[in-house]
């Protein structure tokens, strides 16, 4: 046997015992070594590797599905590696910094033009990463790998952005290639609505759900569907342009070069426009919530249409998909009750009998892009695999 043959099997025992306790959580030796099906020989000198080079340490701790003994338990170690997420939108970047096991080491983002094009909005998101980890004395090559969203569809398959409407910086932009040029690290391009959803699922309200329908409510709408913790993308990366969904085929003409879509109606420009002659041409959606949660009442209607319409939609999607929670961000969600007991009722009222008592309730985590850059995280660490890999390499 060659002196490379003979380290392969070393290599697949230690990224099978780092799976194990990525997956797992803290565990003793011996349970250890069971699970990866492998002797407590081999698990033992496998582990002082991990443990020399900084990527296990023992613990006190014991988790959720070991067998309940903490003595000489081991872990990953959370710091043995960074994972960045980051989010843009037509408006704004994020970024955040996990450790290994997905806690927030650090967060932060800026406002920029919507006229900004993508490489200068890498420039500023890259900014943002480089203060971030200077200011906690961090060095970049510890990131193994980042999760990215952009608006858009994007196919995950060759990370390219496609074009869903006129006007987006990012269309046909290589956008997976363009980030590892400047991180040096694998890179997973996401769709921002799916970063948000697989954040809630991940941390927010769409926890132990296994089919969760995520619907972001803002100046655009879009949803992201999370089966068995994993995003649909769709054939092409398209999935989720609920805003561009017909609700009216003889309502005015969309940019998407529909008529009568969805955004026109319950999206943050049309609640604007149809409180213009009540609130003035300078009103912004923060004013509308804020009257409205005063008792405001024509804010209130204008909001309950949006929330009545969008739950018309909803139940379409309620009889196709079957979601087990719909969960509802974006500013518009902000409103609470206000309009989602409109969604609901929507809901009931066209959705199958079967499907139409699902639960609706609004996000519980920050909104948009920061949530979008906590899923850029999520999205990385959810790729045990890959993640693996990269670590015992």
């Amino acid at each position: 046997m060659s002196a490379g043959a003979g380290r392969m099997p070393r290599r697949s025992n230690r990224e099978l015992l780092l799976e194990v306790l990525l997956t797992d959580g803290p565990m003793h030796r011996a349970e250890l070594a069971r699970r990866a099906d492998v002797s407590r020989t081999t698990a033992s000198i496998v582990v002082a590797e991990l443990l020399e080079r900084g990527l296990v340490i023992e613990t006190d701790e014991v988790g959720q599905n070991a067998d309940g003994r903490a003595k000489e338990s081991l872990a990953v170690n959370p710091a043995a590696a960074l994972i960045v997420g980051m989010d843009f939108t037509f408006d704004r970047v994020w970024v955040q910094v996990g450790d290994l096991v997905g806690n927030e080491v650090a967060s932060g983002g800026t406002s920029v033009d919507v006229g900004l094009g993508w490489l200068d909005r890498i420039d500023a998101a890259m900014a943002i990463l480089d203060r971030m980890l200077a200011e906690r004395g961090l060095d970049r090559s510890r990131i193994l790998g980042a999760g990215i969203g952009v608006p858009g569809p994007v196919d995950r398959s060759t990370g390219h952005v496609g074009v869903s409407l006129p006007g987006q910086p990012w269309s046909h932009v290589h956008a997976a290639a363009e980030f590892r040029k400047r991180l040096g690290v694998p890179v997973s391009i996401e769709n921002s609505t799916r970063l948000e959803a697989i954040a809630e699922a991940r941390w927010g309200a769409g926890q132990n759900v296994d089919t969760l329908l995520y619907v972001c409510l803002s100046s655009g709408i879009g949803c992201g569907l999370i089966v068995n913790g994993r995003p649909y993308s769709g054939a092409v990366g398209a999935a989720g342009e609920l805003g561009h969904v017909s609700v009216d085929i003889n309502g005015p003409a969309c940019g998407c070069g529909n008529r009568g879509c969805l955004v026109l109606y319950a999206g943050i420009p049309a609640v604007l426009g149809a409180l213009r002659a009540h609130l003035g041409d300078k009103a912004t959606i923060g004013d509308v919530l804020t009257r409205c949660a005063e008792g405001d009442r024509a804010c209130a209607g204008v909001l309950a249409d949006a929330g009545q319409v969008t739950g018309r939609a909803l139940a379409g999607l309620c009889n196709l998909l079957n979601p087990g929670r719909i969960v509802v961000g974006g500013e518009l969600a902000m409103a609470g009750d206000v309009l989602l007991d409109p969604l609901r009722a929507a809901i009931r009222r066209y959705a199958l009998s079967l499907v139409r008592d699902v639960e609706v309730v609004p996000s519980n985590l920050d909104l948009g892009v920061r949530a979008g850059a906590a899923g850029g995280v999520a999205l990385v660490h959810g790729d045990t695999t890959a993640l693996v890999a990269a670590l015992a390499g």
